[in-house]
């Protein structure tokens, strides 16, 4: 019986806890969303607190800009190997919303604050499948708070500044097996925490049909605290540390650079290159504020995640149809952080495509609508070399991840 603590410190740690690659929410605003989110060249719209704070001086009068993005991830695993046993995850749709308010002061000057949801979403898989000592459900909340400002130094140069606060919460649920005995324990966490960052944004329009665009996010350091809780018989609670827990994790930092070429009065063309600095969460160390190690310190257990730097590549194309009705369309490709041998089921991550195409549509002279679908494809990917032990013994969760996921932004913008 003594096994079990240490196992149940493998499981805890092994899985990604809160951020992953899958994790990162980039749909912020049905436009951007339409163009696959080659936006920040473009940033004349209340999301560019998202994409692009120098362009909120473009933005006239007062503007309203809310909505909200509908995902419905899809993701099987077959194995663990040499097993060919399909399981699925099952149905989940995540509602991240965003909320904008404009304002501009004069011709030079726009300010504005904004709400969204840039890191969250999560998977549920059945109590009793294969995996359920790695992962039964995780799910992950986070709300950013931005208030931002912006300025046009001159006819075709313009930055902008936001500060960030970000609130955050985790559940994690997943079983520990009891062996030798029969039966299993089932382990909750869950936590919150709050983290402060910064964005900055640089606008600039060498000629008139060309318009280039930098944007920076900043890392936010966020300190979680919760509980670890354990359901088991009696016998058996004493050996499972619970009680308060606290984690310290960081989130990456972003880097965009984009491109916008006006090709006509009627067409533009945009291209964004992001970078993700994901090599931030290098490991992840969690603290049992109730549990002592040998030498009567608080237990502290440390894994390590080495994520990957990585990058986003965006291409969009708007074309404006009539006078109320613009289609938009567009393609990225996003690169993903984790190595096989991390992959596991709490973040089934793969490099993907993402197909968009969307509308915006002219209600009234104050009122418009913005819709956007996405359709994202994670390639197939199969582990052979894994490092996540699933069992007490030593066996390794290999095997075959596919994923899928449909998502549908839908925003609604209002001028006072």
């Amino acid at each position: 019986m003594k096994k079990i603590i240490p196992i149940f410190l493998l499981i805890m740690l092994t899985t990604s806890f809160l951020y992953g690659g899958g994790f990162q929410i980039n749909e912020h605003g049905a436009r951007g969303m339409s163009l696959a989110g080659a936006f920040t060249a473009i940033a004349n719209d209340p999301s560019a607190i998202y994409y692009n704070p120098a362009g909120l001086y473009q933005i006239s009068g007062t503007r309203f800009y809310t909505g909200v993005t509908l995902i419905q991830p899809k993701a099987s695993f077959r194995g663990p190997s040499p097993s060919i046993t399909e399981t699925k995850l099952e149905d989940q749709i995540f509602n991240p919303i965003n909320f904008y308010v404009t304002h501009q002061v004069n011709s030079d000057l726009g300010i504005g604050i904004g709400v969204n949801n840039q890191y969250g979403l999560g998977t549920k898989w059945d109590p009793d499948w294969v995996g359920r000592y790695l992962a039964i459900e995780t799910e992950i909340r986070t709300f950013f708070f931005t208030p931002t400002i912006s300025y046009k130094v001159s006819d075709n140069f313009a930055i902008g500044a936001g500060l960030v606060f970000a609130y955050g919460d985790v559940l994690i649920m997943r079983k520990n097996s009891l062996e030798p005995f029969a039966g299993d324990a089932e382990i909750e966490l869950e936590g919150d925490g709050t983290a402060w960052g910064f964005t900055l944004g640089i606008l600039f329009t060498p000629f008139d049909d060309l318009s280039l665009g930098f944007s920076y996010r900043s890392e936010t350091n966020f300190d979680f605290e919760g509980d670890a809780k354990a359901a088991a018989p009696p016998q058996f609670s004493q050996l499972l540390p619970t009680g308060k827990i606290t984690a310290p994790l960081t989130t990456p930092q972003n880097i965009t650079l984009g491109l916008a070429y006006f090709a006509t009065e009627q067409l533009t063309v945009s291209a964004d290159l992001q970078f993700v600095g994901w090599s931030s969460y290098d490991k992840l160390e969690v603290t049992f504020n109730d549990v002592k190690d040998a030498s009567g310190d608080k237990l502290v257990s440390t894994s390590v995640r080495n994520y990957n730097n990585t990058y986003i590549a965006r291409f969009g194309a708007e074309y404006k149809f009539n006078d109320v009705l613009d289609l938009r369309y567009g393609l990225l490709y996003d690169k993903n952080p984790v190595d096989d041998e991390k992959v596991d089921p709490t973040l089934p991550d793969s490099d993907r495509l993402g197909f968009n195409f969307g509308f915006g549509y002219k209600i009234t002279s104050k009122l418009s609508l913005d819709v956007a679908y996405m359709f994202l494809r994670f390639n197939e990917r199969e582990i052979d070399n894994s490092e996540i032990e699933y069992t007490q013994g030593s066996a390794k969760f290999n095997g075959v991840y596919n994923s899928y996921a449909h998502l549908l932004g839908i925003n609604l913008s209002y001028e006072l």
